[in-house]
């Protein structure tokens, strides 16, 4: 998923700005867009290396919805940073309150089919379910049942039964009879895949089940070109039992299905919302979610959103199973309780990091990411844990290493840097070797994120062993880099038109950039450094105008090929292939590990792919995050994570 990374995204998942720590920083509003000049030298400092996850792809049997004894579990806000209501976190009048903060400007639209970034998933998620959730406290990942009464099952790996909890219903609203929700069906699950076909709906995620369900494609094609996309029409591979029960039929046995089951871009949505609202469904959300928008007064854009309990919502109980250290960090404290446990909770958009960091401090926000800015106020830089004072305030710390891809994209379509000429080839690869990812570690991460090659992160099958690769374009390296860009035609960067760069201007945005503009500047390169808000900078890389553009992407599963499908032709822009790369070989490859199992000739090919990728340079990288938290004592039950987003429904607040 899309983040920035000055980006959510754990697995479904995540597009984020690259933001070294929590998110962007803005020196102006999202509007804005500036060029920039060259920067002094940062200077370094020590870096420091931490093991990244291994997740295992498990499976659990049981899940959210039974009874308590039967179940087992680169910033948008006003530079106020002023919330929906105004109110600061608390209980009052016997409401439990939350209020927790986001770095980014906010969703534009909370429609799932139209979500790619990590922040549209941590607001759809509360509101709009999939069948299938992560486990909330067990590590490694597994899945289980959200709006099913069950594991789907297989005889075969291509035909999948499913079925639906009886007891689900769509949220109180005006699209319904009377305003009275009605009751989850079969033919929901086929209405909300169907919308990620029809181009009308402008979906984003298409990619996620291309060529996965047995007709989908061919259903697909005959309806965009008919006059009327006709959401009726039979799919082969979708066929409805009754009410409760449906089948699925692949086209091939993917090991990936299920995990995609739970990533919010497949949530469930009524049919008479969609209609009722059109185009404002992403502004007017419907789902079953444990979480509702009372009004559209809860949502301010640029500012925040706040989040109220859903009194109907199904049933849905805390895990009862817990590990030693979730016994020792108090999450065991509301077993099999009836979920959501708070009343509300407000999420306060920032665009700037320094006003996020003084509400936190002032007792106005949950928790933090802690921006790098603000690190060595609440971590001990040396061994990473929190600061006494800190400590003496109660709060607790986590360090959360990412499944992260951190990187510059290029535009495969630009006429200067892309396409698979030799010439324009030279001089991506030529960038690459003049990015000093050491320097921009030390300087915006605290020296605390893994460098490595390829675009698999650690922790996850296919990441290249140790983290390197013989066929990597990694700097520093600059008498190579200038080699390659006299070889391009321009030595020392003499006659080559400056390059346009877009970045996010969200936390420490304007810094980094201006790092990569004085790096590339020392082979001769000239950067127009351009700053905007996320969503903008989103709206220029979907619509191919981005020359070169930063980024991150947190993968939405725990399997490499969802870090490879960004650069799967057919997924090009606006799908996850930003750079718009194209690769015959590669595409062949990513087509058959879609369709494998996991093995040792999968992982073959993974790497293979990788080396692809790396010579043909349609990116420069790599890096992963470490993401540190700190949780003020109020804030019960919150074990960060940032593959899957549908946790509010798990927190509490102590005892007042």
């Amino acid at each position: 998923m899309e983040q920035s990374h000055q980006r959510r995204p754990q697995t479904t998942v995540n597009r984020e700005v690259i933001d070294p720590s929590i998110g962007r920083s803005a020196a102006q509003t999202p509007s804005q867009t500036t060029s920039m000049t060259l920067s002094k030298p940062t200077q370094r400092k020590r870096r420091v290396l931490i093991p990244g996850l291994m997740f295992g792809l498990l499976f659990a049997i049981t899940g959210c919805g039974g009874s308590p004894s039967s179940s087992p579990n680169g910033q948008g806000a006003s530079q106020s940073s002023q919330s929906p209501s105004g109110n600061s976190a608390g209980t009052a009048g016997g409401m439990k309150k939350i209020r927790i903060p986001m770095a980014s400007d906010g969703p534009k639209s909370l429609d799932p089919i139209r979500g790619s970034t990590v922040y549209e998933n941590q607001c759809s998620s509360q509101i709009i379910e999939t069948l299938l959730q992560y486990k909330y406290l067990k590590r490694p990942f597994e899945l289980e049942p959200l709006l099913l009464a069950q594991m789907p099952t297989s005889e075969d790996g291509l035909t999948w039964h499913f079925q639906l909890k009886p007891d689900v219903y769509f949220q109180d609203d005006a699209c319904f009879p009377e305003g009275k929700g009605r009751k989850v069906v079969s033919s929901d699950v086929f209405y909300s895949w169907k919308r990620m076909a029809d181009l009308k709906a402008n979906s984003k995620v298409w990619w996620l089940i291309k060529d996965t369900i047995k007709g989908f494609d061919a259903y697909r094609d005959a309806q965009n070109e008919a006059s009327r996309f006709n959401y009726d029409a039979d799919v082969e591979g979708l066929k409805v039992i009754n009410d409760q029960e449906f089948t699925v039929t692949l086209n091939q046995p993917s090991p990936l299905f299920l995990w995609k089951l739970a990533m919010f871009q497949m949530g469930i949505v009524p049919r008479e919302a969609v209609e009722k609202y059109g185009e404002r469904f992403g502004l007017h959300p419907v789902g079953t979610g444990p979480f509702i928008l009372k009004d559209e007064s809860d949502w301010t854009q640029g500012v925040g959103i706040r989040f109220t309990k859903n009194p109907n919502y199904h049933e849905c109980t805390y895990p009862t199973e817990f590990g030693d250290d979730d016994k020792a960090e108090g999450f065991d404290r509301s077993a099999g309780q009836k979920l959501p446990i708070v009343d509300e909770v407000e999420v306060v958009f920032f665009k700037t990091v320094q006003p996020l960091w003084l509400e936190f401090k002032s007792g106005k926000l949950d928790y933090v990411r802690v921006p790098s800015e603000y690190f060595a106020e609440a971590f001990n830089k040396r061994t990473l844990k929190l600061t006494r004072e800190m400590e003496k305030e109660g709060m607790r710390g986590y360090p959360i290493p990412l499944l992260d891809f951190i990187f510059r994209g290029f535009n495969m379509e630009d006429k200067l840097i892309g396409g698979n000429g030799d010439k324009a080839k030279y001089i991506r690869q030529a960038i690459c070797l003049a990015t000093d990812w050491e320097e921009q570690n030390d300087a915006f991460y605290n020296g605390i994120n893994q460098i490595y090659d390829g675009v698999i992160p650690p922790g996850l099958p296919g990441h290249p062993e140790g983290g390197k690769s013989d066929k990597a374009y990694r700097g520093k390296n600059l008498e190579k880099a200038r080699e390659l860009l006299a070889k391009a035609g321009y030595p020392g960067g003499k006659g080559l038109p400056t390059i346009d760069y877009y970045s996010s201007i969200e936390s420490n945005g304007q810094e980094l950039a201006e790092m990569t503009q004085r790096q590339l500047g020392e082979i001769g390169i000239n950067l127009k450094v351009n700053l905007m808000g996320f969503s903008q900078l989103m709206q220029k890389v979907d619509e191919k105008s981005a020359q070169m553009f930063s980024f991150a992407w947190g993968s939405d599963y725990p399997d490499g090929e969802n870090n490879l499908a960004l650069f799967y032709g057919p997924n090009e822009a606006p799908g996850a292939n930003h750079f718009n790369y194209k690769n015959a070989e590669f595409d062949k490859l990513y087509e058959e590990i879609v369709r494998m199992m996991p093995s040792d000739e999968r992982i073959e090919k993974m790497i293979r792919m990788q080396e692809i990728v790396m010579e043909d340079c349609p990116y420069a990288g790599s890096m992963a995050r470490t993401r540190f938290y700190v949780v003020t004592p109020r804030l019960k039950n919150f074990k960060p994570v940032e593959t899957f987003e549908n946790w509010f429904k798990y927190l509490d607040v102590a005892d007042q």
